[in-house]
């Protein structure tokens, strides 16, 4: 019995740990100018929602959540996206893989007159750490995940790690 509580107690500490250390993260690299949605809120959410994977194509070929657009990072060009989202007031959920890049893409957005838009805390790494279904190009759910670097895929606790 003392085994199980020492297992459980060490569990939750490296998850709170871990958790914490991708807050300490996100609060070091995004200027946080553009509110966060969880994946929990994501998950249940019930509105008609938009989402834009900021990734680059080989990312999103890999893996992306359902309905997703590839906008692209490098490649993120307003005039291309914004046919795709004729409505300024839609709710749009943009992710890339911890919700750094996508902060920049959502800050465009919002500079070009959009209102209603929400950066997804974690990314897609926080998606799949949720045990939550991820597609890939051909509309197939996979566990394999483009973790952008070998670096960054630390931050990826669940699924297959693909660099290339």
């Amino acid at each position: 019995m003392k085994k199980v509580l020492l297992f459980i107690c060490i569990g939750v500490s490296i998850s709170g740990f871990a958790q914490k250390t991708l807050s300490k993260l996100l609060k070091q690299q995004n200027k946080e100018s553009i509110p966060y949605i969880s994946v929990e809120d994501l998950k249940t959410e019930k509105e008609s929602i938009i989402l834009l994977d900021s990734r680059e194509q080989k990312e999103f070929n890999t893996s992306h959540l359902q309905n997703a657009i590839c906008v692209g990072y490098d490649s993120f060009n307003l005039d291309i996206v914004k046919p795709k989202l004729p409505n300024k007031n839609s709710k749009i959920v943009v992710y890339c893989s911890l919700g750094i890049r996508s902060e920049d893409v959502a800050e465009k957005l919002k500079k070009a007159g959009y209102s209603n838009v929400y950066n997804l805390y974690g990314g897609i790494f926080e998606w799949k750490n949720n045990d939550l279904e991820v597609l890939n190009l051909q509309e197939q759910p996979t566990d394999s995940i483009h973790t952008f670097s070998k670096a960054w895929s630390k931050w990826l606790k669940k699924g297959v790690k693909v660099y290339e």
